[in-house]
């Protein structure tokens, strides 16, 4: 399980191109959902990032409180690369589970997936912590039979409705219909707001 929390273990992903969960641009679902969005001194949190294809959208869409945290370096770069402007003080080259603050929006893009099932727990009392009382956790989610050799790790519709219930009101959690081919019938899309 520590391998996935290394940053030996990401950078060697992203190095060896072993990235299958990248969709080399923005997630359709999460670009529909940004469109939307018209605060833009919104503050948000995009966890295990990657390449960032939703922050840069983001960045270039005027949410300039936008903050990235990843694990891996070589993924932080390659954003940064792309985003000149992205402040150094947003990109956090961190493990989640250390990051305190506080947003009112989190991406969640292929991040719950890439984590051990045995912490999820923690996510979900993390992500809570995170955000303020009236913050939205909102992204997707895998759908398909939890794998013992990952990641990417799934999960069920059922499993998340009892992992998040205790620290969510559950808005949706439903079958993701505009998602990529790749990934058609394997997501579900998710919109959960804060218990105050």
């Amino acid at each position: 399980m520590t391998d996935f929390l290394s940053e030996s273990y990401w950078d060697s992903r992203y190095a060896e191109g072993a990235t299958g969960w990248d969709l080399k641009g923005v997630s359709r679902p999460l670009r529909e959902y940004i469109d939307q969005l018209k605060d833009k001194s919104t503050r948000i949190l995009v966890p295990g990032a990657g390449y960032g294809y939703e922050v840069q959208y983001l960045w270039e869409k005027g949410f300039v409180n936008t903050v990235v945290v990843d694990l891996s370096k070589v993924a932080l770069s390659d954003l940064k690369k792309r985003i000149p402007s992205f402040p150094e003080s947003q990109l956090m080259h961190d493990n989640f589970f250390n990051l305190t603050g506080s947003f009112d929006l989190i991406l969640e893009q292929t991040f719950f997936c890439a984590l051990h099932p045995d912490l999820r727990q923690q996510y979900t009392r993390k992500m809570s912590n995170l955000l303020e009382p009236s913050g939205k956790l909102v992204g997707l989610l895998f759908n398909f039979s939890l794998t013992e050799k990952g990641p990417p790790f799934g999960g069920s519709m059922e499993e998340y409705k009892s992992l998040f219930e205790s620290y969510f009101t559950i808005k949706t959690l439903e079958p993701c219909y505009n998602s990529a081919l790749s990934r058609k019938g394997k997501e579900l899309f998710l919109i959960l707001l804060k218990e105050t």
